[in-house]
């Protein structure tokens, strides 16, 4: 902690000190230190006063600039950073999030997504994926306790349940032309549900068949082949859908450091990760990477992509790598920190120094 303390950026420190030390963080100083982060108020003014980014609704950028980026993931990035959800800026963004709850095929709210001709298939893919997206960063500001988001959890498990019971969850492929594809009736998590699921704990232990199954889901070996699912007359990506375990080995989590520390954690929100050997191995081959200092220091092997998925680009280190004056540290103080909070969300023991 001492460490960080002088390294890690402000949005490091304020996280670290409101995981550990509770207490201190609620102190009216500390609750000032992560509006230090420029990034931060970067994009804030890039917001628009209708609580919207220009990017869109789902949109992230390349590499480390914030430019681009579209509302839901620059939300969940402030979260990330510290920021209040009861703040101005994301208190504009939250009446737009909990309006796409709503369960109808309004394409005004599609952006990016809304196609070049009226397509209703296509529609009510984008309002689905945009409400699933939209109850994860409600979560994860804290938000389990209102009847709009628990209802919209409740519908999007009541949609998933039916394949995770059925065979389509062990074999859900089907071959069309040359390649294997999902056909229409495979309801998939996707890494949005999964993500509002680790911050709703009350709406877990409500659901606890659904999780179990969820967990046996989770734990299968992931298909080679990139997601692929018929929509009505198209063929699509579905990059979002989660079919299998995201980290089977050391080299799929070195080839994207900030995805695969953002699936450890959600599965240590989960419960799941210390019900699984292989996920327990890897983070501690994570924690085998740290000095004697207990600082954790990047391998070679480690990779940090130049383009992260949707769902873990909220996730990317929390310095202000844009303006020039991160430390060389900054890295692996976020990755330092960011261990020690899987590790005590899976009920290890934390010794503070």
């Amino acid at each position: 902690m001492s460490w960080l303390y002088r390294t890690a950026s402000s949005s490091v420190q304020f996280r670290a000190t409101k995981a550990f030390f509770p207490k201190a963080a609620a102190e009216p100083e500390w609750n000032r230190v992560p509006y230090g982060s420029r990034q931060g108020w970067h994009l804030l003014l890039m917001q628009d006063g209708d609580g919207q980014w220009p990017g869109g609704m789902l949109t992230v950028p390349s590499g480390t600039t914030v430019v681009g980026v579209g509302t839901i993931p620059a939300y969940r990035r402030l979260l990330e950073l510290g920021w209040d959800p009861d703040s101005p800026g994301l208190s504009a963004t939250k009446r737009l999030l909990f309006r796409l709850l709503a369960e109808d095929e309004d394409p005004s709210f599609l952006a990016e997504m809304m196609p070049a001709t009226w397509d209703e298939d296509l529609i009510r893919r984008g309002r689905l994926l945009l409400r699933e997206a939209a109850a994860a960063a409600l979560a994860q500001a804290g938000y389990e306790s209102d009847p709009r988001l628990r209802g919209a959890a409740r519908r999007l498990v009541d949609r998933v349940m039916p394949f995770l019971r059925s065979p389509l969850a062990q074999k859900p492929w089907i071959r069309i032309g040359n390649q294997h594809v999902l056909p229409p009736e495979v309801t998939a998590p996707s890494f949005h549900l999964l993500v509002m699921l680790a911050y709703m704990p009350q709406f877990r232990s409500e659901h606890h068949e659904f999780m179990d199954r969820l967990f046996r889901f989770l734990t299968q070996p992931w298909p080679r082949q990139q997601p692929m699912q018929q929509v009505g007359p198209h063929l699509l990506e579905q990059p979002h859908l989660v079919l299998g375990d995201l980290l089977p080995t050391r080299n799929a989590m070195d080839a994207d450091m900030a995805s695969s520390l953002g699936w450890l954690e959600i599965m240590a929100r989960l419960g799941f990760l210390k019900r699984h050997d292989g996920w327990c191995k890897l983070l501690d081959r994570l924690l085998d990477d740290r000095d004697r200092k207990h600082i954790w220091t990047p391998p070679r092997s480690v990779v940090m992509p130049e383009h992260v998925p949707v769902w873990s680009w909220p996730l990317l280190p929390l310095s202000d790598p844009g303006f020039g004056d991160a430390s060389p540290g900054a890295f692996s103080a976020d990755v330092t920190f960011r261990l020690a909070l899987v590790a005590q969300l899976c009920g290890r023991e934390i010794a503070l120094v």
